[in-house]
């Protein structure tokens, strides 16, 4: 039996958590806060019409954004209540309930049987996703994303430090699980990255061959 993620853990001990975070970002919004700036860097670095995944999308803050400029957007979370959030945004995407772990069986890309889809173009995995997997799915999950991603593809992943999922080890993971960090950012703006960091933006790629 797999282990229950750190999200689905914090659900359980306080079932209003759901809705208190899709809220938490209404008003940030509200407020004039700019909950955007992960979106518009991964449109910038997106063709017009790139085919994304919003991998732990969350309510749709991100996948939204992206599906509104013109892309082909699918988000996975594995929150239900944030899914349906996301619907309502966004209609016009692909949102998902699942387990990150099981991305690539979901989006159909182990059926032996079919024709595969077509790769993606742009992961993104933003607000500490990573943090709140269970820790015995985290190479399972990065190996999702290296079987759906195009050879030209590319994952962007951002977490903090902190939260029990060290950057060594996450650099690690990433290795195992057949992906190659191209590069490393310490903000979501593109600052270097050092090894005092206290946020990771990585971009990940499949190794040519």
């Amino acid at each position: 039996m797999r282990d229950k993620s750190l999200w689905q853990i914090k659900k359980e001990q306080n079932p209003g958590h759901s809705q208190w975070y899709i809220q938490r970002f209404k008003t940030m919004q509200e407020q004039g806060a700019d909950i955007l700036g992960e979106a518009r860097l991964i449109d910038a670095m997106c063709a017009r019409g790139s085919r994304i995944l919003d991998a732990g999308a969350g309510p749709g803050r991100i996948g939204s954004y992206l599906q509104k400029q013109g892309h082909q957007v699918i988000g996975i979370d594995i929150d239900s209540e944030l899914i349906a959030e996301a619907q309502r945004v966004c209609p016009e995407a692909q949102w998902i309930t699942a387990d990150l772990a099981d991305t690539a069986e979901v989006l159909g890309y182990s059926q032996q049987d079919i024709e595969a889809p077509q790769p993606f173009d742009m992961i993104v995995c933003a607000g500490n996703v990573m943090t709140f997997l269970a820790p015995s799915t985290r190479v399972q999950v990065l190996r999702g994303f290296a079987t759906v991603l195009g050879t030209s593809g590319r994952a962007i992943i951002g977490f903090g430090a902190g939260r029990g999922y060290s950057f060594e080890d996450f650099f690690s993971d990433v290795q195992e699980a057949g992906l190659e960090i191209s590069q490393r950012f310490s903000t979501w703006d593109l600052y270097p990255y050092t090894s005092d960091a206290s946020f990771l933006v990585a971009v990940l790629a499949v190794p040519s061959t």
